[in-house]
């Protein structure tokens, strides 16, 4: 009589050890295939000198025209007088089609040159008041003191940067 020959597909046990560690290497291998894609910024992409200023704000509902109405009069203002001095590049009002739906439903971005035209700077702010006016700055102060609260919540500040991905 001969033996009988066991293979590895005979004992449950063995199969199963054997799955799990074709498991495990084939893991290792696409973690080290992962590992190997890493980029590097100024080789495989650049980081902008610009910075966007994002603001995140939750306007309630029904209060979209109100709250815009009074951007128009405060942020909207005072961007145009920054633009004009050379403060900021440009600026811009994102508002989400869905507005009920996520966290934020609308986006207050300003772009800035480089960080230092965001840094605290004494002759930037003597000559953006200047510009400004100081009956401007009260009203503007008591919109936003008074009406936005029962408008709106910010929901977030943000400093981002474009990255470009080099060919």
């Amino acid at each position: 009589m001969s033996a009988s020959k066991t293979t590895n597909n005979d004992n449950p046990k063995e199969f199963v050890m054997r799955i799990h560690l074709s498991v495990i290497l084939l893991a290792s291998v696409f973690a080290a295939t992962a590992a190997r894609a890493d980029l590097h910024q100024y080789k495989d992409y650049t980081v902008s000198h610009a910075v966007w200023s994002i603001t995140t704000v939750k306007v309630h509902a029904n209060m979209r025209n109100a709250y815009l109405a009074g951007l128009k009069k405060t942020w909207v203002a005072s961007m145009e007088v920054a633009k004009k001095l050379g403060q900021v590049e440009n600026y811009h009002i994102y508002v989400s089609d869905l507005p009920q739906s996520g966290n934020f439903n609308m986006m207050l971005v300003a772009k800035f040159k480089d960080d230092a035209q965001l840094a605290p700077n004494k002759a930037r702010y003597e000559a953006f008041m200047k510009a400004w006016g100081s009956e401007r700055n009260k009203e503007t102060n008591e919109i936003a003191q008074k009406d936005y609260p029962a408008m709106r919540k910010i929901t977030g500040e943000y400093r981002m940067r474009a990255l470009t991905m080099t060919k």
